[in-house]
């Protein structure tokens, strides 16, 4: 994985955590499902890259 996936990965699971926390702060549960479902979405593509490194050292 790349320097700046991995940044923009993080970025956007920082902001996820923002959004629901402004979201259970203001008790606003769109703002909060979105927060969750954009960590999620951060996640799911630092585990693919995750993947595709590991894959990449095998063949090396």
């Amino acid at each position: 994985m790349g320097l700046g996936d991995k940044v923009s990965n993080k970025a956007e699971e920082l902001g996820g955590k923002a959004k629901q926390g402004v979201g259970e702060a203001t008790d606003n549960q769109s703002l909060k499902a979105e927060g969750y479902g954009d960590q999620a979405k951060a996640e799911t593509k630092q585990a693919g890259e995750e993947v595709k490194d590991h894959f990449k050292d095998d063949n090396k």
